[in-house]
């Protein structure tokens, strides 16, 4: 699981950062202030990415200042960067962001609350503050996780998964992956290939 969230995140901001060099050229107003709000979080992602690759010691209070600078640069900071008017030709974004506006919000919102969760869980190396260990057992099928009783129970932990709170009991490397796969999610539909 670590080595997958690791790879997942510096391969997504590896393939973007030559694209985000090259389309800061010439960008201005309202399309640079997004570029360079997206290269915020980048340095943010990487910065969170080298503990959990092991290339740096785990350090809560580099991932808090991480997932400070992600919160505070998503949800409404983000989506106001995005008025209609403003695909020029710097601009890495799709049309797809204004015709699935609801989506794309949702995304942006949902971002807010999984770097909370990420600044909540900074602690959490490989286990939970609810001792579930990170690794063999998945988030979905595990009993200790899940409850056996009933889908009910399990509806109700899927529930509290955007809950920051909730996400602090997780290892901070889950949280990450969730967060990076959120941030993919989005790019994936509404960033141009450059």
């Amino acid at each position: 699981m670590r080595k997958t969230v690791i790879a997942t995140a510096l391969i997504f901001f590896t393939a973007i950062t030559p694209q985000l060099v090259s389309a800061h050229g010439g960008a201005s107003g309202i399309v640079k202030e997004r570029m360079d709000l997206m290269d915020d979080m980048k340095g943010a992602v990487k910065k969170v990415a080298a503990i959990f690759k092991g290339d740096i010691e785990h350090n809560p209070d580099t991932i808090r200042d991480a997932a400070l600078i992600i919160r505070d640069h998503s949800g409404d900071a983000m989506t106001k960067l995005f008025p209609t008017d403003s695909l020029s030709g710097h601009s890495e974004a799709t049309p797809a962001i204004w015709q699935e506006w609801q989506r794309f919000q949702k995304l942006s919102d949902r971002q807010v609350k999984l770097a909370q969760g990420l600044y909540n869980a900074a602690d959490n190396k490989g286990e939970s503050s609810q001792g579930h260990m990170m690794g063999s057992q998945s988030m979905m099928g595990s009993a200790s996780m899940m409850g056996s009783d009933s889908m009910i129970r399990g509806d109700e932990k899927m529930l509290h998964m955007d809950d920051p709170d909730y996400l602090g009991t997780m290892p901070a490397s889950m949280v990450f992956k969730m967060l990076t796969d959120n941030c993919s999610s989005c790019h994936e539909r509404y960033r141009k290939e450059m």
